[in-house]
């Protein structure tokens, strides 16, 4: 098994509507480490091994710093977990995967498509990281469930782009098709209906639950070899119930990453 990387970026300056996710990483490792569960997946591995390094979290100056961080980490011969930051952080992510993962797809799990061509005049906002990733060519499938605020320029993007839309209107997690290829999971955690995670800055009810995204990871039949988990905003957060429901997405994503 390969090990695996932890790392945190701290970085949400091209948030749109409020700033705070850049605090989430240390956040999400103390109620992981809080005591109040054990550091066991639901598929019986535990996360607590030699093989998960935690390299810390990394306080980002400039922005394409976030690509040369993970392609170090990545030509160390681990896969990466990164806990974010914002959703612009995705964009340099994989594009450091690209060199290792030429052929990858990618579950996103997320409120909003984020595939604008450009928002608020930046190409590389947090609402633009799967149009950058998809022009680019830098996924074979990008898999998109939970969505529930899909524009007409995003429709016309998603149509572009050959993006596979699974929204919460009519979502049905078993005609979600299997991936063959290498996989990298993006959750973010408005994702979740605000009911689950109120700790978030663009709260759009109608959401999914936590029981539907822990079922949709465990269904997953092939090697994940990344994934991150974002927009956690500690200061929209109720009681850490968001901090401890983003440490549950951690333990479980990390148990699947290792399952392969």
């Amino acid at each position: 098994m390969k090990n695996i990387i932890i790392q945190g970026i701290q970085f949400d300056e091209k948030s749109s509507f409020q700033q705070g996710p850049s605090l989430a990483p240390p956040l999400i490792r103390k109620a992981l480490h809080s005591g109040s569960m054990n550091l066991f997946a639901e598929n019986r591995i535990s996360i607590e091994s030699d093989k998960v390094v935690d390299k810390g979290d990394f306080n980002i100056k400039a922005y394409f710093n976030i690509e040369d961080i993970t392609k170090e980490h990545l030509e160390s011969g681990a896969k990466v977990f990164t806990l974010g930051g914002d959703h612009s952080i995705t964009f340099p992510i994989i594009k450091a995967h690209h060199s290792t993962y030429p052929i990858l797809d990618i579950l996103h799990i997320d409120a909003h498509a984020d595939l604008y061509d450009d928002y608020e005049g930046d190409k590389y906002s947090h609402a633009c990281p799967f149009a950058r990733i998809m022009e680019n060519d830098f996924a074979a499938r990008l898999v998109q469930v939970g969505i529930r605020t899909l524009n007409t320029h995003q429709a016309e993007q998603v149509e572009k782009y050959h993006v596979e839309v699974h929204q919460m209107k009519d979502l049905d997690v078993s005609r979600i098709p299997k991936f063959t290829n290498p996989l990298y999971i993006s959750l973010d955690m408005d994702g979740f209906d605000p009911a689950f995670a109120p700790g978030v800055s663009h709260h759009e009810p109608g959401g999914l639950s936590s029981r539907q995204v822990i079922d949709l990871i465990q269904s997953i039949d092939t090697e994940i070899v990344g994934a991150d988990i974002v927009e956690y905003n500690p200061n929209r957060d109720f009681q850490d119930m968001t901090a401890f429901l983003a440490a549950k997405m951690m333990k479980e994503i990390l148990g699947k990453m290792m399952e392969k």
